[in-house]
């Protein structure tokens, strides 16, 4: 029963960080110790139940996936901007995988994460949201291949635990001339190929060793990170279009705090 409640609240606190610009990887593997799994790898866990997460994304943006779908678009300029964005993150991912998971999993390295993408979203506050351009509609055809680019290579920061895939990628949309709620809708959007692969990799290496035991509690935590993330990503959009990066900025510094404390 402790096992299924800790997964449960896992998957809420992933569910809820996963899209903010906070980090959920660096959140769940500060919790390793006060919400352990008995009997699963933590890190299989973790990484799996980003797949409710997905699912979020693909529910919110349904027009977006379906029309990537359509064999007519297989090679069009939506496909091609999200393979621009996704290519560096999965060839560097694919190549340090094993020395990031052995590596920089733990609580140092997600604080040092933590530290130092606060630092940036604060300078990309101050220096890169000025002139944007305002629309915040779902046309990706008005980004950029440089731009999408861009984002790319800036999400290879989040394969640093504690750094934030969507701090990253959304930073990457402002340094590229991109508005706060593009750059959120494109970070939300490119999340769903990297992560699938993410996940697809690890498991295709992990499954041989998952029980029934743990695939009931990965999908306990699936279906508790799918039910969040739907609330967490709408409120977020709002709250980024009020107040920018720095209260996200500021929450970081003071988890930081909290873990050398």
């Amino acid at each position: 029963m402790q096992n299924i409640i800790h997964a449960f609240l896992l998957g809420i606190i992933e569910g809820v960080t996963e899209f903010l610009p906070i980090s959920s990887t660096g959140h769940l593997i500060l919790l390793e110790d006060k919400l352990p799994l008995v009997g699963i790898q933590t890190e299989t866990f973790i990484i799996s139940i980003q797949l409710g997460a997905i699912l979020a994304i693909v529910t919110i943006y349904p027009n977006i996936f379906k029309k990537s779908l359509k064999r007519s678009e297989w090679f069009g300029k939506q496909n091609q901007l999200i393979l621009l964005a996704i290519s560096p993150a999965l060839i560097l991912g694919y190549l340090m995988h094993s020395t990031i998971k052995s590596v920089l999993f733990s609580p140092k390295t997600v604080a040092i994460g933590l530290g130092l993408g606060a630092i940036l979203m604060m300078i990309t506050d101050r220096f890169f949201s000025k002139g944007n351009e305002t629309s915040a509609d779902l046309d990706l055809s008005t980004i950029s291949g440089k731009q999408a680019l861009q984002i790319g290579f800036a999400q290879c920061l989040a394969l640093w635990p504690g750094m934030s895939r969507s701090a990253s990628t959304i930073m990457g949309g402002l340094w590229s001339g991109l508005s706060y709620e593009k750059s959120a809708h494109f970070s939300f959007i490119i999340a769903v190929p990297v992560m699938i692969a993410a996940v697809s990799y690890d498991l295709m290496k992990t499954a041989s060793a998952l029980s029934l035991a743990d695939l009931e509690l990965i999908s306990i935590g699936f279906l508790s990170s799918f039910f969040t993330a739907l609330i967490a990503v709408k409120t977020f959009l709002k709250l980024l279009s009020k107040f920018k990066l720095f209260p996200f900025a500021i929450y970081r510094i003071m988890l930081v705090l909290f873990i050398v404390i």
